[in-house]
């Protein structure tokens, strides 16, 4: 019985200590769950407030506010035409570049809405300058295709690719320009052409005047020997104030600057109302402003039919590098005068230049984007074209003073001015300064003689330089 009696009471201890043992692992098997629950949760909480300052950081990164006021790097490849090598170029935008110019585009735009100078031209032209310059968005406004690479390209670099870059914009700009234009006053008055071909005299001071800083600073990136003179040849022609003509020269002769001249030359354009009067003012006196001239004579329908003809058939015989741009002009004023194409000629006028006239304002202001812009070189093609369109306006007054000295009916001095290519916007000037002076003087179609010749003698002037660096490099 003892013996029973010790072995119960041995069974009954260990099974306490067992159930003891028991839940003693238990309880600390639950404090482990416990503190590993515990050390879980303050983990996903940390992460949690890890990813959400991480997606704060991310935000304000891609806000334009960062983009103005911090610094990125953009890297772009192109094929480099002349080699055919792939050229990786590092852009680096300093956020208050883009600042600035955001800044530009829009006082481009208050001279357009609010000043009225050229808004056809400005108002394109300063929406473009703000796409290019919002950070962020460059890349998907401003990326050129690369049809070799697959790359499509973006919005903006679409535009400036198969319009600018091709060569395709000025001449179809041409020939809406001939379709609108009426050279009825330069056929009824011919000896202003010789204020036209003297408005043209800036081309070549300026052409040398490039080739010498070229010289003088080779920092500014324009090149040697024959490089040189073709981009002093395409900065030079700036001073017609004819856009079209100096991106289709830029495009043969500098391609390289075809977007700093393409700038410099609507710019210009487009602020003629600002450049042009207080040079007139200056070189003019008050008598001389109040001139009035006498009354046009009339021009017949087969003059203006003829026209056309003769002047695109003297280009083609005398200077066939110019055919492209004059070929454009004569076919649409054609178009105009012969009046048995009227749904071209309309079609010309309207529809077409205005088409091409938003893409190229839009390509223009393409590049005003900070790292395009901002840089010495094309800050010295902006002085350069100032300076050209300067001698221009002045040179063509000039030649108005020496024709009226020995010409027996009066010439206002004033229309001399209207010789460089902005057409109608020179002739408009000349007749609202005349009128300022004298009430009753309309000058007007008389400035639209030396003014659409302008139109003509950029165009041969362009021609020119072409064939003589073709003639060089040959």
């Amino acid at each position: 019985m003892n013996l029973i009696s010790y072995l119960v009471k041995f069974l009954t201890i260990g099974c306490v200590a067992v159930a003891v043992m028991t839940a003693t692992a238990h309880a600390d098997s639950m404090n482990a769950v416990e503190t590993n629950v515990v050390q879980k949760t303050e983990h996903d909480v940390n992460h949690v407030e890890m990813d959400i300052k991480k997606s704060f950081v991310q935000l304000w990164n891609e806000t334009g506010i960062k983009g103005f006021v911090g610094v990125t790097t953009n890297f772009t490849e192109h094929v480099d035409a002349t080699s055919g090598e792939t050229i990786t170029e590092a852009h680096v935008n300093a956020g208050w570049k883009n600042l600035v110019m955001v800044l530009v585009g829009l006082s481009l735009l208050f001279l357009a809405i609010k000043k009225k100078f050229e808004p056809l031209l400005l108002v394109p032209i300063g929406f473009g300058c703000i796409l290019a310059n919002i950070p962020g968005a460059q890349e998907a406004m401003t990326a050129l295709p690369d049809p070799a690479h697959g790359e499509l390209g973006s919005f903006l670099g679409i535009i400036y690719y198969y319009g600018v870059q091709s060569g395709l914009f000025p001449l179809l700009i041409f020939m809406g320009v001939g379709a609108m234009t009426d050279f009825g006053p330069l056929i009824a008055h011919p000896k202003t052409a010789l204020l036209g071909a003297a408005a043209q005299f800036g081309i070549f001071v300026t052409l040398l005047g490039a080739i010498a800083l070229g010289i003088a600073f080779p920092q500014m990136g324009f090149g040697e020997g024959l490089e040189l003179i073709k981009t002093a040849c395409s900065i030079g022609i700036i001073g017609g104030a004819d856009g079209p003509t100096a991106i289709y020269t830029a495009r043969l002769l500098s391609p390289k600057w075809l977007g700093s001249i393409a700038v410099a030359a609507y710019s210009y354009m487009a602020l003629v109302p600002i450049i042009q009067p207080p040079i007139m003012r200056l070189m003019t006196t008050k008598e001389e402003r109040q001139r009035e001239m006498k009354q046009l004579r009339h021009v017949t329908k087969l003059e203006k039919i003829m026209f056309p003809i003769i002047v695109l058939t003297l280009c083609a015989l005398l200077l066939p590098s110019a055919t492209p741009l004059i070929g454009a002009l004569m076919f649409g004023n054609l178009a105009k005068e012969c009046a048995v194409v009227d749904r071209l000629s309309d079609t010309m006028q309207n529809a077409l230049i205005n088409i091409v006239t938003i893409m190229l304002g839009l390509a223009v202001g393409m590049k005003l984007s900070a790292d395009h812009f901002l840089n010495i070189g094309t800050i010295g093609i902006l002085i350069l074209g100032l300076v050209a369109f300067s001698i221009g306006t002045a040179t063509g007054i000039v030649m108005a003073k020496i024709m009226n000295k020995l010409s027996k009916e009066p010439i206002n001095p004033l229309i001399g001015a209207a010789g460089v290519s902005a057409v109608p916007m020179a002739a408009r000037v000349a007749n609202k300064v005349g009128q300022e002076e004298n009430h009753h003087n309309f000058l007007l179609m008389h400035a639209m003689g030396p003014n659409v010749s302008g139109v003509i003698g950029s165009a041969v002037a362009a021609g020119v330089l072409i064939a003589i660096c073709n003639m060089l490099a040959g």
